[in-house]
């Protein structure tokens, strides 16, 4: 018997349109032999819209934004679901309003089985103070780091940007806290640029974090797994003629190369898989993560961050990294699913009444 699946993408996030490429990748990547397929569209203004079952994989995003019929908010989700409830939902959201735990928290109040991260570790890895709190906790080895509140700057710019130069100083990189894709980030070099910076990070935010620049390698690794989470090889980002790998870089002219495997040796590989579980471990995810890490000029691995819900666009890491490993695109896809489905039945067992 075929099994009911619910992808749900959009979102109410600046990085809407990193999902819907996401959920068009993933439609084209699945076996519609053994799964019924039905797209969960939220818009940009949090309309909530469920589409007819595919046929066949989306041929573009346009196909899979959808257009609301009516007052529509969670159609097809709970168990008056067109014909039957979901078997299981795969969630395709980046950033807040998705990837953040709200939507992981209302699917445990609906009980249904998701891919990826629970409540807890979406939350936390979402918000990268929250989340480097955490890896401090760890012993995880991490650039230095500041963060200051919308209020704290307006009530003293000047004092949030002495705490800057004097704690970090030049270079330093200004992001969201809470926030993907590379959205709202910017490089540093001075205090005029500094200003400029956090003026469009509090655009998306009302917190945002200042790191430390340090001179290295970007590299990253995919995590997957429950309780017992295995490594892929590991890949290199090398942005080409920009200050880092932005948002433009990611998903549009490109410009980036990619090196998988990362040529690093085994034992720095070794390494780095023993950062990554321990970081996996510490947030207490589910599913997967992308794990990603700073390699100094001195040999020092640093990490970076960790993406509860990485991309799954063509051009991703966390693909990409699985396939050179031996697991395929559909058979990830696969095997998502089914951590899914034992996560599920593992939170099944516990007792809500004594």
């Amino acid at each position: 018997m075929k099994m009911k699946l619910g992808l749900l993408y959009g979102g109410k996030s600046a990085e809407h349109k990193v999902s819907l490429q996401t959920a068009l990748a993933v439609s084209k990547a699945l076996d519609f032999t053994k799964f019924d397929i039905y797209p969960v569209y939220i818009t940009v203004e949090g309309n909530w819209i469920t589409g007819d079952q595919l046929t066949a994989p989306a041929k573009n995003v346009e196909e899979l934004t959808l257009t609301p019929k009516g007052d529509e908010f969670i159609v097809g989700l709970a168990n008056n679901a067109i014909d039957k409830p979901f078997d299981v939902i795969f969630p395709l959201l980046h950033g807040p309003n998705g990837e953040d735990g709200t939507v992981q928290g209302m699917l445990e109040l609906l009980n249904i089985p998701y891919v990826g991260n629970g409540v807890l570790a979406s939350s936390a890895g979402m918000d990268k103070v929250v989340m480097k709190n955490v890896f401090a906790q760890a012993g995880l080895p991490q650039v230095n780091y500041v963060w200051c509140t919308r209020k704290q700057w307006e009530q003293n710019e000047t004092k949030t940007y002495e705490q800057v130069e004097q704690e970090l100083g030049y270079p330093c990189f200004v992001k969201p806290a809470n926030l993907g894709s590379s959205v709202g980030i910017n490089k540093c070099s001075n205090q005029e640029e500094l200003k400029a910076a956090f003026e469009e990070a509090f655009q998306f935010d009302r917190r945002i974090i200042i790191e430390e620049g340090v001179t290295a390698r970007e590299i990253e690794i995919g995590v997957l797994g429950n309780e017992d989470p295995q490594c892929s090889v590991a890949g290199e980002i090398i942005p080409k003629d920009v200050a880092f790998y932005d948002y433009q870089a990611k998903y549009e002219d490109g410009n980036t190369g990619l090196v998988i495997p990362a040529d690093i040796s085994k034992e720095k590989y070794e390494e780095m898989k023993q950062l990554a579980v321990t970081a996996f471990q510490s947030l207490d995810c589910a599913g997967l993560v992308r794990a990603d890490f700073f390699l100094t000029e001195d040999g020092r691995f640093i990490i970076n961050e960790v993406n509860t819900m990485p991309g799954f666009t063509p051009v991703s890491m966390f693909p990409l990294m699985w396939r050179e490993t031996g697991l395929e695109y559909p058979k990830l896809i696969e095997k998502l699913i089914n951590l899914a489905l034992e996560r599920y039945e593992e939170k099944q067992q516990i007792k809500h009444t004594f």
